[in-house]
């Protein structure tokens, strides 16, 4: 995989409507204000350190993270206990949620089916990244 590029700070800027809203039973509509949101400023704390990458396989799929999905990646937050960041093992790149408790170091996966990855003497675990943001594409392909 080759090393992703920085995210460009050029403005990306939807309509949005200044309200919530609701996802159970429908309320009255309230008058609501038109703005422009830029996605620069809603997904990208750091532009020099944020990175877009396209998800392969399922093992992260029951953190909502799955094949065909895009991450938003920031280089510059600390990976703790319970991020999912984006790691590099032996060369490869791989994204899955760190433990890091009472000494113990490893990546977990977010599918049953696949084991975590604990490290062995001489194995090198690289956090490249934290991930912040998961992009869905809902329609069907």
């Amino acid at each position: 995989m080759p090393t992703p590029r920085p995210l460009q700070a050029t403005p990306v800027l939807l309509g949005a409507l200044d309200t919530s809203i609701q996802c159970g039973f429908p309320s009255p509509a309230q008058a609501q204000q038109h703005k422009r949101l830029d996605l620069n400023d809603l997904l990208i704390h750091q532009p020099e350190a944020s990175y877009v990458v396209r998800v392969r396989g399922p093992s992260m799929r029951d953190a909502g993270i799955e094949e065909g999905d895009h991450v938003v990646v920031d280089r510059s937050l600390s990976p703790k206990h319970g991020r999912i960041v984006l790691a590099v093992v032996d060369g490869d790149y791989t994204i899955k949620r760190l433990y890091q408790q009472a000494g113990e170091i490893k990546l977990q996966a977010a599918n049953p089916q696949f084991a975590d990855l604990v490290f062995k003497e001489g194995q090198e675990l690289v956090v490249w990244g934290v991930v912040t943001w998961v992009l869905k594409n809902l329609l069907p392909v």
